[in-house]
C-alpha cells in the first residue's frame, strides 16, 4: 500500500511539471509567431510605401512639366499682337416730331434722298415742288449741325445713312357738307428721323 501511495504522489508531482513545461513552450512559440507576422506585414507595407512614393514623385514631375509648359506658352500669347477690331463710323442723328404732313407724302421725298451725299440731297430738296421737301431739308441741316458741334465732324462731308418716316397722332376735324351733313377730315402728322455718317474715302 505504501508503494502505491508513493507512486501516486510521484505521478501528481510529474503532472504539474509537465503542464508548466507545456505552458513555457507555448509562450516561447507566441512571440516567435508574432515576430514572424510583424516581419511579413513590414515586407508587405514596404512595397506599398515605395509605390506611393513613386506615384507622388511622378505627380510632382507632371505638375512641374505642366507649369513649365504654361510659362512657355504665356510669353507667346503676350508677344502676339492683338488684332484691333475695326471701329464703326460715328452715327449722327436728328429727329422732327409732329410734323404737319401726311407720312405717305413725306415718304416719297425720304425715299429719294436716302443714301445720298448731303450736298446732293440739299440740291434735290431745294428744287423739289413737294411740300415735304422743306421740313426734311431743315432736318438734314440740323443733323449736319449736330455732327459739327457734338462730334467734331465736317457737316458737308456726310452721307444720309437712314431716314425714316413714322406716323404720328391724327388730328380729327369735321367739315360741313350739303343737307346738314358733317364729314370727317383727318389731319395726319409724321415723326421723321435722320442718321448721317461720314463719307468713306
Amino acid at each position: 500500500m505504501a508503494d502505491d501511495n508513493q507512486d501516486k504522489k510521484q505521478r501528481t508531482k510529474k503532472a504539474p511539471a509537465k503542464k508548466a513545461a507545456k505552458k513555457d513552450a507555448k509562450a516561447a512559440k507566441k512571440p516567435a509567431a508574432k515576430k514572424a507576422s510583424a516581419k511579413k506585414e513590414s515586407k508587405k507595407a514596404a512595397p506599398k510605401k515605395e509605390a506611393k512614393g513613386k506615384a507622388a514623385a511622378k505627380g510632382k514631375e507632371k505638375k512641374a512639366e505642366g507649369k513649365a509648359a504654361k510659362a512657355k506658352k504665356e510669353p507667346a500669347k503676350k508677344a502676339a499682337p492683338k488684332a484691333k477690331k475695326p471701329t464703326a463710323p460715328p452715327v449722327v442723328k436728328a429727329s422732327a416730331r409732329y410734323v404737319r404732313i401726311a407720312p405717305r407724302k413725306a415718304r416719297l421725298i425720304a425715299d429719294q434722298v436716302r443714301g445720298m451725299h448731303i450736298e446732293s440731297a440739299r440740291a434735290l430738296l431745294q428744287f423739289s415742288p413737294r411740300g415735304a421737301a422743306h421740313p426734311i431739308q431743315k432736318l438734314i441741316n440740323s443733323a449736319a449741325a449736330n455732327a459739327e458741334n457734338n462730334h467734331d465732324l465736317v457737316g458737308d462731308e456726310m452721307r444720309i445713312a437712314t431716314i425714316t418716316v413714322d406716323e404720328g397722332p391724327t388730328l380729327r376735324r369735321f367739315r360741313p357738307r350739303a343737307m346738314g351733313r358733317a364729314t370727317p377730315i383727318n389731319k395726319r402728322t409724321s415723326h421723321i428721323r435722320v442718321a448721317l455718317t461720314p463719307v468713306e474715302d
